[in-house]
């Protein structure tokens, strides 16, 4: 009898060793080497008698293709959103979130909308037993929804399960770490386990035309655990984002081949389960302290979304040699970049400073479009005077001092007024662009000392030099000289 051959194979990256080591050396893990038999399934040499292959039937290009009211609607307007307007049949999503944010909550309440308009929902738990399933249900009012249940583990019998009697429209498989193919005779959750049941479940769902949720786990860093060949192998990943201590969550694509990957969905957790939020920018700017300097709101886009969140600035100075930066929401190299223009272009002297910069509500904001309002909350919060309470701010900063005009500037506008903000800081050229919106007084800023010299005169109409480096600016010069 042939020895088995086996290797070593990271369960972070999924990278393969002929022996054991300590520390991978593709992604730096310790001790994350598992040995695994490789006689049998995916990878393995061929066997004595191999299958002939069979002859398929091929499709032409010209054949019609599918419209978008073929799409599996759920009746949840934030997770269609995400996904494109509904789920694509066939397609194979990948959702990922911390234990506890409310993943097995929202697919259960999804399989519930889908079944209740006679369509076949199936959700198969590896972790919970029927009855933890039951309660569950039962908390959140979906008892009487026809979805079918099963607590099983193994991908053959789960296939052949959902192959039987009618096609299902959505099956969630919760989680995918906990699958098990007998291709494989590594334990559930390696590496080779997760690519091989995931490669069953995909299968199933282009030959069935089923859609298949696949719950998976994520690791201390935020990222889904297992290998990263699954994340290639399905049609969109999803993440479920949000803070234990706040009420609300924020579900967003990282990837999708049917839509796009920019839009987010926003619910709130209640007694009852995920409530839609169908209002993010209300829920972003409640509870706002308008009289402290440092806070300023921020119009921005979340794919065809408009959302108002409030950025607030800390700068006080610092007792250390090398000051503090830190950023909460927002990229920190970008907060480094706004602090040097603010000191080389308007004179802000912030070198001497600890300065903390959070995005309120626990969003994370990626646009440049947030550089004006960042930089409107620093300088606020270095002069200590408040902005104006009915103001937005929106535009990109250049390493020149420039505020370049970003895109969709009429929906951040009208976003804007209908919440009833009354004025708008933007770039020059997006003033011409949104002079329609009613009830906002836009005010324009060419350069970064313009903004700069409006802040701390309260919105009154100064503006500072811009600085250069030939300006022939010095540390011991007042950098609030003004030109009238």
């Amino acid at each position: 009898m042939a020895k088995p051959l086996t290797s070593f194979i990271c369960q972070n990256c999924g990278a393969v060793s002929r022996r054991w080591q300590g520390r991978c050396d593709s992604c730096g893990g310790w001790n994350t080497f598992a040995e695994e038999h490789i006689n049998s399934g995916i990878g393995a040499q061929a066997g004595p008698v191999a299958r002939k292959g069979r002859i398929f039937e091929l499709s032409q290009l010209t054949e019609p293709a599918l419209s978008r009211t073929g799409r599996v609607r759920t009746g949840i307007a934030e997770l269609d959103r995400v996904v494109g307007g509904g789920f694509v049949p066939g397609s194979v999503l990948l959702l990922g979130g911390e234990p506890g944010i409310g993943k097995s909550t929202l697919l259960i309440e999804a399989c519930a909308k889908i079944a209740s308009r006679d369509l076949r929902a199936v959700y198969i738990s590896g972790e919970e037993a029927l009855e933890q399933i039951r309660m569950r249900a039962d908390r959140l009012g979906l008892s009487g929804a026809p979805v079918e249940l099963a607590a099983q583990t193994n991908v053959e019998d789960i296939t052949a399960t959902l192959s039987r009697g009618k096609r299902p429209d959505l099956a969630v498989i919760d989680s995918i770490q906990t699958m098990w193919t007998g291709l494989m005779e590594s334990a559930p959750g390696t590496v080779g386990q997760v690519r091989a049941s995931a490669q069953a479940l995909i299968r199933f769902a282009k030959i069935s035309g089923a859609v298949v949720i696949l719950v998976g786990h994520v690791t201390k860093d935020g990222q889904i655990a297992g290998p990263r060949v699954v994340e290639h192998m399905v049609d969109a990943v999803i993440s479920f984002e949000g803070e234990h201590g706040r009420g609300f969550r924020i579900l967003r694509a990282a990837k999708n081949r049917f839509g796009p990957t920019d839009e987010i969905g926003v619910f709130e957790m209640t007694g009852r389960g995920l409530a839609e939020v169908g209002n993010p920018s209300a829920l972003f700017l409640s509870s706002r302290d308008v009289a402290a300097p440092g806070t300023a709101v921020f119009a921005g886009m979340e794919g065809t979304r408009p959302l108002l969140v409030e950025f607030q600035a800390l700068a006080v100075p610092s007792p250390l040699g090398m000051p503090r930066r830190a950023a909460v929401g927002w990229d920190g190299a970008r907060l480094a970049m706004v602090l040097a223009v603010l000191e080389a272009r308007a004179g802000i002297r912030l070198g001497q400073h600890d300065v903390y910069l959070n995005v309120a509500g626990g969003l994370r904001v990626t646009e440049p479009a947030a550089d004006l309002a960042a930089a409107a909350a620093l300088v606020s919060s270095v002069s200590g005077v408040p902005l104006a309470v009915q103001a937005v701010f929106f535009g990109e900063i250049a390493l020149s001092g420039a505020v370049r005009p970003v895109p969709q500037s009429v929906a951040r506008l009208k976003e804007a007024a209908k919440l009833g903000f009354a004025q708008a800081f933007l770039p020059q050229g997006a003033a011409e662009e949104g002079g329609r919106v009613s009830g906002l007084a836009l005010r324009s800023c060419a350069h970064i000392s313009e903004l700069a010299a409006m802040v701390k005169s309260g919105g009154k109409e100064e503006t500072l030099a811009p600085r250069g480096a030939d300006s022939g600016y010095h540390a011991g010069q007042d950098s609030w000289k003004n030109r009238r």
